[in-house]
């Protein structure tokens, strides 16, 4: 195992447990996974993150395979389409935090309540239809709902962020969770008013390249 490969399994196993301390995700049920070689790098199903050790991330290839004995997420199909589907994206992060969890649920999307929205690439976060975990049917709908964006919601299940970076990423899906809780208390009062589309897009222009990215 190389220096780097070995510096990117570790990412992987710090980004979990950082998951798990913010709260944007509980036990085992979010997946990560970084780009790696001619594949990804991805965490393996049902290991608690205090306990998961370098060796067992998984790497897949883009033609899904992966060495006998490893066992990759369940959910290792999105984020393989993912990552076919999209030059810019090197890291996918999966989680069920609990506001974006509850919008996915009612199945709404998030609208342009605040422009924080514009660092998921557009006006609106997306929600992808439901579909059975694992299947290619759920890939489907979440490469599509990520079509020109960083970020959706998977009806009655969570959230996936995307990003160049994993740290990008992980910064994503917190600031998600944030817009999630807030139009989840808006609408508690009633239907918040929305920022322009032109408004929007104007943000996004102005914070191109902002947030976080790997040391």
């Amino acid at each position: 195992m190389s220096a780097d490969e070995g510096e990117k399994r570790q990412a992987i196993i710090d980004a979990c447990r950082r998951m798990n301390e913010l709260g944007i995700n509980q036990g085992t049920s979010g997946n990560i996974s970084l780009r790696h070689q001619d594949g990804m790098l991805i965490t393996p199903t049902s290991v608690p993150y205090d306990q998961m050790r370098p060796e067992q991330i998984v790497f897949m290839g883009f033609d899904g395979s992966f060495a006998a004995g490893q066992k990759p997420s369940s959910e290792w199909r999105f984020h393989l389409d993912i990552m076919r589907s999209r030059d810019d994206v090197n890291a996918v992060v999966h989680a069920h935090p609990p506001y974006a969890t509850i919008l996915s649920i009612m199945g709404l999307q998030i609208p342009p309540i605040h422009y924080m929205i514009a660092a998921a690439g557009g006006d609106t976060i997306r929600c992808a239809p439901y579909a059975t975990y694992g299947t290619a049917e759920l890939s489907h709908h979440a490469v599509k709902a990520l079509e020109d964006r960083f970020a959706c919601l998977l009806g009655h299940h969570g959230m996936i962020t995307v990003g160049a970076s994993l740290a990008r990423a992980l910064w994503l899906a917190v600031e998600v969770e944030a817009l999630a809780r807030q139009y989840h208390g808006c609408l508690q009062i009633g239907t918040p008013p929305l920022l322009s589309p032109s408004e929007i897009e104007r943000v996004r222009q102005k914070m191109a390249g902002y947030g976080h990215t790997d040391p």
